[in-house]
């Protein structure tokens, strides 16, 4: 029975294995930048292309994932313009949800590009930069992220602005990203 880390770990190995670029991002990332909190998920954003998607499968299957049929016809979900798969894994405590991005828009490459090797729970992976998380939870703009996104401007300090604004216009969410900015406390512990 697998864990989100052992899920984690697995994934990171057939990334590496396949020479794919990646990058952590969701709550694991969160764990990283913020307040550790609890997740029950992986997300990865990955710089692959759509016609290597079988190679991926395939490693995936041979690690005792499955693969849904539907992608392995060539469908690909999308959420706020970013292609997305889906995997599960179960373990004793219920499953853990693999969502993989693939990275195709000029967000998702800026976000691969600055990605950061951090030291984990599992060993050395590459993790979204906090400025990244931010946009990623803003877009996302559920319940739970709006929090993460607090916690991330309370715990970061200084964070690159013109990064987040240029992004947050472009997704829609620049109102949200400003308010959070000027509420944020100013004194940190």
């Amino acid at each position: 029975m697998k864990d989100v880390y052992d899920t984690l770990l697995e994934f990171v190995e057939i990334l590496d294995e396949l020479n794919v670029r990646y990058a952590v991002m969701g709550g694991l990332a969160v764990r990283a930048y913020s307040i550790p909190r609890s997740t029950w998920d992986v997300d990865l954003t990955i710089g692959m292309d759509r016609d290597d998607l079988p190679r991926f499968f395939e490693a995936v299957e041979a690690r005792g994932y499955s693969v849904p049929e539907a992608y392995t016809r060539g469908w690909v979900d999308q959420v706020s313009d970013m292609p997305l798969v889906k995997f599960k894994a179960y373990c004793a405590s219920g499953t853990v949800d693999v969502d993989v991005f693939i990275a195709e828009n000029d967000f998702q490459k800026s976000l691969l590009a600055r990605s950061e090797i951090m030291t984990t729970e599992v060993g050395p992976v590459s993790i979204v930069t906090a400025e990244d998380l931010i946009l990623l939870k803003l877009i996302a703009n559920r319940p739970r992220d709006l929090i993460d996104v607090a916690d991330l401007l309370f715990i970061q300090g200084k964070l690159d602005e013109d990064y987040l604004k240029h992004w947050a216009k472009r997704f829609g969410v620049l109102e949200t990203l400003e308010e959070r900015l000027a509420n944020r406390p100013t004194e940190r512990p």
